[in-house]
């Protein structure tokens, strides 16, 4: 069985929807290279195709949308297995499918149910119509393996309110449905079973008028309006901790922001997991996920992806990343050995190598 299915659906005028579902639900769908290069060519195909009115892109299982990335293989070639190249390779090729979803021509509906983190952040953001559920778990948790939040998250996480982006990236807390819809980073909240309704409802439509982007959101907005009674009982926490977050992120300097956010005492489940995530996390990875938000901050998303293939490719050479890797996913000890004890133990110069480029002609100029 392929580890992505396509499908085309005719609907009664004889235009088309095209699916796209990821197929690996046994690793929680994460988005491997094989999976990458299987759907970069048919969206290309489907951009040329006028039968094609537009693009659905969904999961196999209920527990997971996309729950990150390649971890283990990127491990694999980090320890001398297999492709010395394939870091360079994999995050070159997943960030130009990234960017394809971004800019495609056609309306792009992703059903984000589920676990949805890293690589399927990527995915799910560059969508033009995101779709999350009441089971829907979104998050940015790469400080806990000695990364930062990457797939364009230096540009959507700078467009979100003062203070919010840097925290989530910071913490890697989690993000429900209706925080999504706050944030701006899913644009509707439908009930789990109405999965099942969506192609239907989609193939039932008059498509011949030209604007397949409103005849999408008509669509979406109707299962919405059935779905709201649902999610006006679900607690918004990261909406309601807005303001405390605001003031805790008001701070000069990386230091002391994470000093406020782990001195303060507050009796509050959700806080108290983001306080460990970051109490957790690698002192490297905190410092490369601020540097790298404030470079971002004025990016445009294709200046995002150039940036961040330079620190993905440089993070896979240094032991940091690999080693949370270890701790949390490989023997799953949970007792990574950082390179540093502490933020201020970061050594300046290995911090700013990592934005240097390794190489003279930018493998993503064309993006």
């Amino acid at each position: 069985m392929s580890c992505v299915i396509f499908s085309e659906h005719q609907g009664h005028d004889g235009k088309r929807i095209a699916e796209i579902r990821l197929n690996a639900e046994r690793t929680l769908n994460a988005l491997t290279l094989e999976m990458i290069e299987l759907i970069q060519p048919r969206l290309e195909a489907w951009r040329e195709d006028p039968r094609v009115v537009a693009i659905l892109l969904d999961s196999a299982g209920r527990k997971a949308f996309c729950a990150g990335g390649d971890i283990v293989r990127l491990y694999q070639s980090m320890q001398g297995e297999g492709e010395r190249d394939f870091p360079m390779r994999y995050f070159m090729h997943e960030y130009q499918l990234d960017y394809s979803f971004h800019t495609y021509p056609k309306p792009v509906i992703c059903w984000g149910s589920g676990i949805v983190m890293g690589g399927g952040m990527g995915l799910l953001s560059g969508c033009g119509h995101r779709i999350v559920t009441e089971s829907s778990h979104l998050a940015m948790p790469e400080v806990s393996i000695g990364l930062y939040p990457d797939v364009g998250a230096s540009w959507f996480l700078n467009r979100l309110p003062r203070g919010l982006g840097d925290f989530i990236a910071l913490t890697g807390c989690a993000i429900n449905a209706p925080d999504a819809l706050y944030l701006g980073l899913a644009d509707r909240a439908l009930r789990t079973e109405l999965h099942d309704e969506l192609l239907p409802r989609l193939l039932a439509q008059d498509w011949q008028g030209g604007d397949a982007g409103r005849v999408v959101s008509q669509v979406l907005r109707e299962l919405e309006q059935e779905s709201s009674p649902r999610f006006a009982e679900l607690d918004s926490p990261l909406r309601r901790h807005r303001e405390l977050i605001r003031q805790l992120m008001d701070r000069d300097g990386l230091a002391a922001q994470v000093a406020a956010i782990l001195s303060l005492e507050l009796d509050d489940g959700w806080f108290q997991r983001a306080q460990k995530n970051l109490a957790n996390g690698s002192p490297l990875a905190m410092a490369m996920t601020h540097e790298q938000l404030r470079r971002g901050r004025h990016w445009s998303l294709k200046e995002a992806f150039q940036h961040e293939l330079v620190l993905s490719v440089q993070s896979c050479r240094q032991r940091e990343f690999p080693e949370g890797i270890r701790a949390r996913l490989i023997d799953k000890d949970n007792r990574p050995e950082w390179m540093f004890g502490s933020l201020a133990e970061v050594d300046p110069s290995l911090l700013a190598s990592l934005f240097e480029a390794p190489w003279a002609e930018h493998p993503l100029k064309e993006l």
